[in-house]
């Protein structure tokens, strides 16, 4: 028996709410690389809950080299301008220490403002510099997962910026995917190897690598700070919109506040 339908007028939901607001502490807009495996990760364990972090891709491609890292920078603005649209984000993130000292800090934010005009910018380099400044850092211990010319142009960067670099040390991966996979146990082991002593800090390289989680136990051995790029990353894009709520668990920059003469915003 053939069953007959009839047609049926929509009615309203008659249900009293007031809209909930997204993100009421802010919105953090992350720019990262098509083949990141784990920054997204990291920063969502950092953030608060009452923020929200938004990503959007930049296109990349494996291995690692300085040239591909170069190359990818060209599509910057076209990345930015897709984060939430019509509705923008209080600082963005460019989400990739070797990408951005190949490139330049300043440039980096020049890119993005292009297709974000106005918007508050940090990157790794620039978040780890404030940081390694807020604790007084002047010499420190560097380790990435890089191959070595790449390693070198991050220590180069410190180096330029007035730091005193007393070691450095790299995994020699070359793609995304096998520095996700690194384990945080040997990334600790390799943090206490990087480390001398007359170094104020040791700074672990890389938003691919899962380096949050091993930042406490790190520094409970070595008795100094660690700096991980997504970690300062989330401290520097909290101090952009001036977020006052405690962050534990992170490693003591957390307890720190950018030096006024060293802080940087980008118009």
């Amino acid at each position: 028996m053939m069953s007959v339908s009839r047609a049926v007028t929509p009615e309203p939901v008659d249900v009293p709410y007031s809209p909930d607001p997204v993100g009421p502490a802010g919105r953090i807009g992350l720019i990262t690389l098509a083949t990141d495996f784990n920054s997204e990760d990291d920063l969502r364990t950092i953030l608060p809950g009452d923020l929200r972090l938004f990503t959007t891709r930049i296109e990349n491609a494996n291995p690692v080299t300085v040239e591909n890292l170069q190359a990818m920078a060209a599509d910057l603005p076209r990345a930015a301008k897709t984060l939430l649209p019509g509705y923008g984000v209080d600082v963005a993130i460019f989400g990739c220490t070797s990408g951005t000292a190949v490139t330049g800090s300043d440039k980096i934010a020049e890119l993005i403002n292009q297709g974000m005009p106005g918007t508050k910018v940090t990157n790794p380099l620039l978040a780890s510099e404030l940081a390694l400044r807020a604790i007084n850092a002047q010499k420190i211990a560097i380790l990435t997962p890089y191959l070595p010319a790449v390693t070198q142009s991050v220590a180069n960067e410190f180096s330029d910026k007035g730091f005193e670099v007393t070691n450095v040390m790299g995994f020699g991966l070359d793609n995304d995917l096998d520095m996700t996979a690194l384990p945080p146990k040997a990334i600790l082991e390799a943090a206490l190897k990087v480390d001398t002593q007359d170094a104020d800090a040791v700074f672990i390289s890389c938003t691919a690598i899962r380096s949050a989680e091993i930042i406490a136990e790190a520094e409970r051995q070595l008795k100094k700070p660690v700096i991980t790029s997504n970690q300062a990353l989330v401290w520097h894009a909290l101090n952009l919109i001036e977020y006052k709520k405690p962050i534990t668990g992170f490693g003591t920059l957390f307890d720190q506040a950018p030096k006024p003469t060293n802080e940087v915003e980008v118009p």
